[in-house]
């Protein structure tokens, strides 16, 4: 670890032990002995900042509470890891997890009707709105990941036994929704270039009609898929459905906070983000928005009664049990939005810096991108079967070669020790790191001879 980033993580431990003894502390002020300890510690705080303004110094403190390692993988390496790229928290984000770190830290403040959407201080009320507009959408709640969306929905619309028709790429937390509420995944095929059409959707409703004698409950389908990061046509499925009478889920976890989503345009009933995949927000967190029709059904509020006391808790909504993203995970991704909503307006950027990265790995002759080309999304699956895999079927260290090589330069991310396809994300990287990144890997081939060719490269 660079010294300076290690004495920096030493320095803000340093603050929180200072912050700790006005947490111990009466409210009055510090007593003879806490001015003393904290002395010493402002002492200990300038000889970090110290070491810091000059980087010198040796690693004092490496472990949290003894045995959790510091994680510094953001500040001394370019992270091309494809679940962590849009989840780098921003600096206020950073800031959020500090000051509302402690478990209920949101409820200070909460009064009347005693729900989390409805608290104003901080103002998560406000954040609720302005989540449903961001996705063009009329009503929004925050879920404990992506995943909590899809279980919302489903245990709402599917009975035992019904189909739900998702695509071949589905993520698996899409299988596990439908399977908890009882019904069956049907598989919609894609084409050739693995892309999801309207036909095939329209053709796959009427086979389930056919087998079953009822059409599916619920469309579940991702704009951009978690294998390829295709681009599959969302609104043409969601027309497709309505025609059918089906309601469709948007699975918008590598789309919403990257790129600009409007759920009505698409035709969504649903829309599902994730926080901690690419709205810079710890995980867990994610986003649930719908229409005020499914509003409704999918946000209900219980109507239950105790037997014996009678209790009633209209208010609460069934299927966010009362309650759901309750402290730090919450506004730190209140604290990221801002910088959210304008990364959005700047998607052709880093659509750009992908495709010059990805287009110089194609220079690297045997190599290839499995995901469609050029790229519609910062995350891509390359294939390097005749490039890389070629030096590991000799190397002493196999495929980790390749991982040795990066992470000589400074470059972490990559699936380790593999070497024929594997998936990389640039999302949010500077040019300064993208051309830093398209040299690293030149580098590495033309150390190992492998030919670097001289066609024209995709802008």
């Amino acid at each position: 670890m660079d010294i300076r980033v290690q004495k920096i993580f030493e320095g803000l431990f340093a603050l929180e032990d200072l912050r700790e003894i006005y947490r111990q502390a009466l409210p009055s002020g510090l007593d003879e002995e806490e001015e003393t300890r904290f002395a010493e510690k402002i002492a200990s705080i300038r000889e970090i900042l110290g070491e810091i303004e000059a980087g010198t110094g040796h690693p004092k403190v490496t472990r949290i509470a003894g045995n959790i390692e510091i994680r510094a993988r953001e500040e001394n390496l370019i992270n091309i890891q494809p679940i962590q790229a849009a989840g780098r928290l921003t600096p206020e984000a950073r800031k959020a997890v500090i000051s509302y770190g402690d478990g209920y830290s949101v409820c200070d403040a909460c009064r009347k009707p005693f729900r989390l959407d409805k608290i104003c201080k901080p103002p998560i009320a406000t954040f609720h709105e302005e989540l449903a507009d961001f996705v063009g959408m009329d009503q929004a709640r925050v879920v404990p990941g992506a995943r909590r969306g899809f279980q919302a929905v489903t245990s709402t619309i599917v009975n035992k036994g019904d189909s739900v028709v998702v695509s071949a790429l589905a993520h698996y937390t899409e299988f596990l929704a439908v399977e908890n509420a009882g019904g069956i995944v049907r598989e919609i095929p894609v084409n050739e270039q693995k892309i999801l059409t309207a036909d095939a959707a329209a053709e796959k409703i009427e086979q389930v009609k056919q087998e079953t004698g009822a059409y599916p409950v619920l469309a579940m389908v991702d704009h951009y898929d978690y294998q390829l990061a295709n681009e599959h046509d969302f609104a043409a499925i969601a027309k497709v459905a309505h025609q059918y009478d089906i309601p469709i889920l948007y699975n918008g976890a590598y789309t919403v906070g990257v790129m600009p989503v409007d759920g009505r345009k698409l035709g969504a009933d649903f829309v599902v983000g994730s926080g901690h995949k690419s709205m810079a927000s710890p995980a867990p967190s994610g986003v649930l928005a719908t229409s005020d029709e499914w509003a409704e059904k999918v946000f209900r509020t219980t109507q239950m009664v105790g037997d014996l006391t009678k209790r009633k808790f209209g208010i609460k909504e069934v299927e966010m049990l009362g309650c759901t993203l309750m402290g730090v995970t919450l506004v730190a991704m209140m604290a990221s939005f801002p910088t959210v909503k304008e990364r959005t307006l700047h998607w052709d950027e880093e659509l750009k810096k992908s495709n010059y990265f990805i287009g110089h790995l194609l220079q690297i002759e045997g190599s290839a991108v499995v995901s469609e080309y050029p790229r519609k999304h910062s995350l891509t699956k390359v294939d390097t079967t005749g490039s890389f895999d070629k030096v590991a079927q000799t190397h002493k260290r196999r495929g980790f070669f390749l991982s040795d090589e990066l992470s000589k330069r400074s470059i972490g991310g990559e699936f380790a020790g593999a070497t024929k396809t594997w998936k990389l994300n640039t999302f949010g990287l500077s040019w300064k790191k993208i051309h830093y990144l398209t040299d690293a890997f030149t580098e590495v081939a033309e150390k190992y001879g492998i030919n670097i060719l001289n066609g024209e490269i995709q802008k």
